[in-house]
């Protein structure tokens, strides 16, 4: 687990130059205060963890019970939920605002959101197959993955074998991404390369439990 993260949303790529006049490419990420609905502790609820909500939505749009657990807090109501597991909790209560400036001192943080979906793919584009010869005795299966099944025995597919299939659309997370600038009063936070999922995705920041290399 980490020590601190956030709720952002990704807005999209661009380009900055650094101290030796470089180009690095960085994925923009705005994050809007993250107000704290519920600290969940260990003795109480069997694990560590923040409960944050970002934005306003209005009290009409609510159920009751989504009423009810912002007004247990006296937290004004956010756009949705989300769950920051955390090593330690100690210093947080309930009504605190996370910002930015919490991974301003980070070099380096993990980002997690769920990828683009790009449907149906072959085995090519899902696995890296390099694909079969383009030659002779090779007809219209150039980018098949070949045989896949066995002989009498077992006579089956085993679980698990890289096949055509549904591609992207799932959890991923991107270790290691150097922070290039924390804007709070633009409330922008600038990591190098490129994060999972399309513009407006909900991704989630925390420092990096692996460190750099």
């Amino acid at each position: 687990m980490a020590n601190k993260a956030i709720v952002g949303e990704k807005v999209g790529m661009t380009q900055v130059w650094d101290e030796d006049n470089r180009v690095l490419p960085v994925t923009v990420l705005r994050i809007r205060p993250n107000r704290v609905v519920q600290v969940k502790t260990t003795e109480r609820d069997g694990y560590t963890a923040l409960q944050v909500t970002v934005g306003r939505k209005e009290a009409t749009k609510l159920t009751r019970p989504e009423a009810g657990h912002f007004a247990a807090g006296g937290v004004d109501a956010g756009e949705r939920l989300v769950e920051l597991r955390l090593d330690d909790v100690d210093g947080y209560e309930v009504g605190q605002e996370i910002t930015v400036e919490s991974l301003a001192d980070q070099g380096r943080v993990d980002v997690t959101a769920v990828s683009k979906g790009k449907g149906f793919a072959g085995v090519m584009k899902r696995h890296g197959f390099k694909g079969q010869r383009a030659s002779h005795g090779a007809h219209k299966v150039h980018r098949k993955p070949g045989a896949v099944g066995q002989c009498a025995t077992p006579s089956r597919i085993f679980r698990g074998k890289r096949m055509p299939g549904r591609l992207g659309n799932q959890k991923t997370t991107t270790l290691n991404l150097e922070v290039v600038q924390a804007d709070p009063d633009r409330e922008l936070l600038l990591v190098r390369g490129s994060v999972p999922g399309p513009r407006g995705a909900t991704v989630l920041i925390r420092d990096a439990v692996k460190g750099a290399r």
